[in-house]
Order: C-alpha cells, then structure tokens, then sequence
C-alpha cells in the first residue's frame, strides 16, 4: 500500500513513545533522497530513516546498517552543522497531511538555544525533506522547488515553508457520526464503499478504504445502496480510533510465492484467510522487511540490466535463424522432385536434343487410375545435351539433400542453444544476491555469449552456494538457482544413490533429494518434486516432475552449462506447496 496518512500517524506516535527527548549523534546521507539520524536517550540507541525518494518515500525507525559515500552531500554536511547534539522535542502530523514535522531544540550560530524543524512529506514523487528555522523559513531542502516546477507552491531558500495545497475532503480523525451520515445521505447510492471513503475523506489509501468496507460488508467493493450505514460508521470510526489511540498492528501481506505484497498498520482482513500474513512488534521492523525485500529486487533488476540485454538479443537472433533455417529445409524438401527429373530425361532421352527449352515427358513412376502414366513438363537448359540436362538434376538432388541434413543438424543446434538461453532466463527469475548474477555473468562467458561482459575470471573461486530444504521426513534437499549451480549439485554434490528431480519440458532448477543410501518415504519425493516444480517456469496445478537416480543423470560432451540427459525416469505430477524449512 501507498504510506498513507494512517501509516504515518502511526509511525509518529511510534517514534514519540521511543525517541522524544532523543539527541542526535550522527546524520547520515547513503542514498541522494534518504537521510538516517543516529540518535540516543535513556532507553537506548536508535535510528529513524526518512526516504523522500520517488518510489519508495517513508519514515520510522531502522535497524539496517547502510553503507555511505566517501564524501556526504552538501544536505547531509548541513544538516550535521545544525543538528548534532540536538534534541528531538517533539514530532507532529498537521492536519492529517502526509507531512511530518520533526521540532529539534539546538543552539544558532552565536551559541544561543533555537529550534529547527525537519519537514518530511511523504508524498510519492512529490516526496521531499525540507529543513526549516523556528520561524518556519526553508534553510535547505533536498529538491528544490521554483516557479519553474510549481506555480503554487514553491521551496526555496529564505521563504517561508507552507504546507501542500489542501485538498477538498476532511479530515477522517474529526469526523463524527452524524456529519459521516450526512455524507453517505448526499453520496451517490451506486458508488462503491471503498471509493466513498478515499474521495471524502483526507490521507486514506485505496487499501486501506478497501479494509473498511471489507469489514462493514464482507465485500471490498459493495455499493453504498448495499451498505447499512452504521455497519460502515463502526469499522470507519474503528480504525480512526485506533490512529488516534496508536494502537498499530504492524502487518505484511505475501503472494502465494513468498514475496511481501503489502503492508499496513493494521490487520488487512479483506486479502482473505487463504493469504499469508506476518504480524511484527514495530512499524519499524515493518517497513525494514518490506523495503529491503523491494529495495534488493530494484537492486538486483538494476544489476541484471546487462545480463537482460545480452539474453533478450541473444533469443532475438537465434528465433530469426531458426526461422530463415527452416525455409530453406522448407525448399531442401523440393530435392526429391529433381531426381524424379532426372529419372523422367533419361528415361525419354531419346525424345530429346540439344535446344529445348521444355518437354512433356512421361512419369513412368506414376500411373493413372485408367492405366496410362502421368506427363510432367520439365523445364530444361538449351546449352545442354539430354544426358547432361539429367546429369544437372541429379546434382541439384545431391545438393540439396546434403544441405537438408545440414541444416536439420543446424537447426536442432540452434534450438539447444534457444533452451539455454531460456534457462539463463529462468535462472535470472530467481537471481537474489550480487553473487547469484555473478554466476550468471561467468556462464555466459565461459559459454561464450559474453566475452567482453565483466566476470570475476581470475579472482578466487569460491563454491556455489545452493538453496537447502528439510522434509518433513528429515531428508536435505538441494536445489540449484541457475545452471552453474544446478551442475555443481547434479555432478559433483550428489552420490549416484541420490534422487534427481527437474520439471518436464520446462526451464527450471535442479533437485537433488539426499538419500544417504535409504530408501525415503513416499512423502519425501513429493516434496522434492514440490521445489522442482515451484523452482521452474511452469505454473498451475498437476505439474509433471521427472525423477531418477543420479546416476542416471549424464551431461552431454560440449554441451552448455546445466544441459543433461536421461532415459530411465518416473514422473510425477505435484501442486507446488512450499511449506518445507529452508535450512
């Protein structure tokens, strides 16, 4: 969900309760947009993040180390001078805007006490930080705004700070239940719940109206002439209590993959019992987990930007041959028409002399259903003699029947490659660290798609690290993340008595269930087929897992990396369920 008013409220009355009389030992800029402030009081130390970045704009407290440039920024160095040693007074939400006002009580140039004020608006790609004296003029600000930007409101230097333009709705924290009544009463009957909500009232999210009807009506969208208004009153003013009350329930919402999906201050009710939920202690903890999960998959995309280019003109290139390829297997399939020419010139030679251009020649080859034989005109080389018009064909047949086997041998090498490709792909899918796409960079070198790509060639080799799994029978299961892995646990991690599992037909990891020589329940393999299955690019229900010893399991000489063979196998058919331990 967006960082709503509703989130904020409640992430300042978090860092009122641990950080108000805090004073602040170390300002830190890591990022352009993001500012952490070191800060201690009786109870401990602790650090609060503001990130007015576009993307993902937020403040609260963060337990994450960061890593900083070697020189701060010029906002960062000023922020140092002012507010060092400076204590945090008192922290506000004016008017239930996306705006927090952080009051610290320092001391001026000539060794006076003064406040200062750090404005953070948490306002998507409007977002900023701006700091401010005891009389609310802007000092510095991380994004300027001028008249060139803004013709409302602008934040420079030596002006007076002003709040963003108010928007036509009211304030959710004020309202009552007789001028909420009032609202629905004038409100159009056929407009859903949760749009009622979010147009009439100030900073709530579409989530978070969506909650609120779900728990008036059972449904996220119902209209308003569905709606008993006092059902909806109670699960509004509900929620607005617990704001007001700082009662945060900090939650995370997960996809059926294991990746968080949303996030709010309070129990999201509406995703249904069948969602994946995870409750944590602070609001802090919250948005830690949450953005870190978001922040490494921008990371990771970013990094892989090259990789991604390299494999797409990689798949480009190799789909427009294997097509021009089999147009001319397409016309190779024509050789056997001119040995039937050939055929037919000599078996009418006689019939034929040096200057012809053409001839109606007899198919002896092909008799019609009333018993005589078909005529075929055939295009011939006046140059020629008879014989040597033969002789042309035959060549033509031999020619093109030798490039028919060629190019059915080239093309089947052109649809291997195609598949590996396809499994670097499927492999960048499941790419988490800076290591995993390093592995990818040094395949793809060493197979020769990437010499000019930037590898860690020459430096020291270190083991691949692959994914572990516990079943519940107690048996390890491996699994690789790409092929330099997938290779390492098939052919050097597994003994020939392990299990070897891979998703039919379909890009995916390998699997490896550690036997330690016994004969595990049935169980065990179902699970293992289950990671097979949810570590590869099929989807669905009923998935089929090929399984065999792997021992079974061979790798074709000069093949590409993670590229094998089997015979002898069982299938499987499973519903990925991953609920195994990841060890």
């Amino acid at each position: 969900m967006a960082f709503d008013a509703g989130m904020l409220a409640e992430v300042i009355s978090e860092i009122k309760n641990e950080a108000l009389g805090a004073k602040t030992e170390k300002i830190q800029q890591p990022e352009k947009d993001q500012i952490i402030i070191s800060m201690r009081s009786q109870s401990g130390g602790r650090k609060l993040l503001i990130d007015a970045g576009s993307n993902n704009p937020r403040l609260g407290f963060t337990f994450r180390q960061k890593e900083n440039p070697a020189s701060p920024p010029m906002f960062c160095m000023l922020l140092r001078k002012h507010l060092t040693g400076a204590k945090l007074i008192d922290i506000t939400q004016p008017s239930f805007e996306r705006v927090a006002v952080l009051t610290f009580e320092t001391y001026d140039e000539m060794g006076f006490k003064c406040n200062r004020s750090l404005i953070a608006e948490i306002m998507g790609k409007y977002s900023n930080l701006i700091f401010a004296d005891e009389n609310g003029k802007v000092i510095a600000s991380l994004k300027t705004v001028d008249f060139s930007t803004s013709s409302r409101r602008q934040i420079i230097p030596g002006i007076k700070y002003e709040l963003p333009p108010k928007q036509e709705k009211d304030n959710p924290l004020e309202a009552t239940e007789s001028s909420f009544a009032e609202k629905f009463e004038c409100a159009d009957k056929n407009r859903s719940a949760d749009k009622f909500i979010a147009s009439e009232y100030l900073g709530i999210s579409a989530s978070l109206a969506r909650e609120i009807a779900f728990r008036a009506t059972r449904h996220t969208d119902t209209p308003l002439s569905m709606c008993d208004q006092d059902e909806l009153w109670k699960a509004f003013s509900g929620i607005m209590n617990r704001i007001n009350n700082g009662e945060a329930e900090p939650c995370m919402v997960y996809d059926e993959n294991g990746k968080p999906t949303e996030y709010s201050f309070i129990n999201l009710t509406h995703y249904g019992k069948n969602a994946k939920y995870k409750f944590f202690d602070t609001l802090g903890e919250l948005l830690d987990a949450f953005f870190e999960e978001r922040d490494k998959e921008m990371r990771i995309k970013q990094r892989a930007s090259d990789i991604l280019h390299l494999l797409t003109s990689a798949e480009s290139r190799l789909i427009k041959k294997i097509g021009v390829q089999e147009e001319e297997l397409a016309e190779c399939e024509k050789g056997e028409k001119y040995k039937e020419y050939g055929d037919m010139i000599t078996a009418n030679i006689y019939l034929l002399s040096r200057g012809m251009k053409s001839a109606e020649l007899t198919d002896y080859a092909t008799q019609n259903p009333d018993g005589t034989f078909k005529t075929v005109k055939i295009e011939l080389d006046e140059k020629l003699s008879p014989a040597a018009n033969a002789q042309k064909m035959y060549k033509k047949y031999a020619k093109l029947k030798t490039a028919k086997t060629v190019l059915a041998k080239q093309i089947q090498i052109a649809r291997t490659e195609l598949e590996y490709i396809y499994t670097v792909f499927d492999s960048l899918t499941r790419a988490e660290t800076a290591t995993d796409l390093a592995e990818i960079r040094d395949e793809l070198h060493f197979s020769g798609y990437a010499s000019k790509m930037k590898s860690d060639i020459g430096k020291k080799q270190v083991r691949p690290t692959v994914m572990k799994f516990r079943t519940s029978g107690g048996y390890t299961v491996l699994c690789g993340k790409n092929n330099t892995q997938n290779e390492y646990i098939t052919h050097k991690l597994a003994e020939k008595n392990d299990y070897w599992f891979h998703a039919k037909d379909v890009p995916g990891s390998h699997v490896i269930l550690v036997t330690g020589g016994d004969e595990p329940a049935a169980e065990n393999f179902t699970e293992a087929a289950e990671i097979a299955a949810f570590y590869s690019k099929a989807s669905g229900q009923n998935i089929p897992v090929d399984y065999t010893f792997a021992r079974n399991v061979k790798k074709t000489p000069a093949s590409k990396p993670g590229l094998v063979i089997y015979h002898t196998n069982w299938t499987a058919y499973v519903t990925p369920d991953l609920s195994l331990i990841h060890i």
